[in-house]
């Protein structure tokens, strides 16, 4: 029987035995992604979670983050080259089951029930696998001048709300006091580094109890730490790529300790990819709700 979970996460993990995690690699040495996050061509749709990770380097690899299934491109007008090998991704079905009591999830005239996710696979390809596509126009983000400081990236990282003083030694985020400390933007490479920077230590803010409450202690045990800086690498690629930055992550340090983490679990890709998209999910929505809030 086809296991979706080991196959996934053998996947990102020979990425990492390469030195270089899947989501960093793509664009140019050691930066998150320069382009628009990973999106079908036939629905205009962005792939989430895990699926992210996965498509990345596919997208670099042919210079486009636009993928189609085998009979999406027949129905675009075209066809999958002869020859072409696809990409794995994955799909969650929800089979409806009787829940224990105190975990109703939903409730029916029946009675309890529960939605169980189960993870199904499909194969999709990257448009520059086939030819005769009539695609529509998709507007890709716009890249920021890595010269410079980004007023619509300052606006959108003040909308947060959090708390971000500079002129520290290095970057980190403190759950005592809820904040987050930078060095001076001066003293970054570039604009990118700083922005990249920035959004990992706002994915680690989100993990307060007062905002997404992420305890990992019971799931990955002595991983967790581990775990906690994977998801956060995660959210920033996914910002990333979502608002045109290509600074450099920060995943030389922990490729070991995710190699550990991921071959030990087969789930564990899956759990910090999905705590990776809430926590890029909260972001934007803050960023986008005060946004709105003062143009109103």
């Amino acid at each position: 029987m086809r296991d979706i979970y080991q196959e996934v996460t053998n996947t990102i993990i020979a990425e990492l035995e390469q030195g270089a995690a899947p989501w960093v690699k793509p664009w140019k040495s050691g930066s998150c992604a320069g382009g628009a996050m990973p999106y079908n061509a036939a629905t205009g749709k962005r792939y989430r979670g895990v699926n992210v990770p996965l498509l990345m380097g596919v997208s670099a690899a042919y210079g486009s983050p636009a993928f189609v299934t085998f009979k999406q491109a027949l129905d675009l007008g075209g066809h999958v080259r002869k020859g072409e090998r696809g990409t794995t991704v994955v799909f969650w079905k929800f089979l409806k089951a009787a829940a224990p009591a105190g975990e109703t999830e939903t409730t029916s005239d029946e009675g309890a029930e529960k939605l169980i996710p189960m993870a199904r696979a499909y194969t999709v390809f990257n448009v520059a696998q086939c030819d005769g596509l009539q695609l529509p126009a998709i507007e890709a983000p716009k890249p920021i001048n890595p010269d410079s400081r980004s007023d619509e990236l300052e606006a959108a990282i003040a909308n947060t709300g959090a708390t971000i003083t500079h002129g520290h030694a290095g970057a980190f985020y403190t759950s005592a006091g809820d904040a987050i400390g930078l060095p001076n933007f001066e003293q970054f490479r570039d604009a990118s580094n700083y922005y990249a920077t920035a959004f990992h230590e706002l994915a680690h803010w989100t993990g307060h109890e007062s905002r997404l409450a992420r305890k990992l202690g019971n799931r990955f045990g002595s991983e967790a730490y581990a775990a906690e800086e994977l998801i956060a690498e995660l959210t920033a690629a996914f910002l990333c790529a979502d608002r045109g930055v290509t600074g450099e992550l920060r995943h030389a340090g922990y490729l070991d300790s995710w190699l550990k983490v991921l071959r030990s679990d087969k789930r564990a890709i899956f759990t910090a990819a999905s705590k990776a998209q809430q926590a890029a999910d909260y972001l934007t929505a803050a960023m986008e709700r005060q946004a709105l809030a003062l143009a109103a």
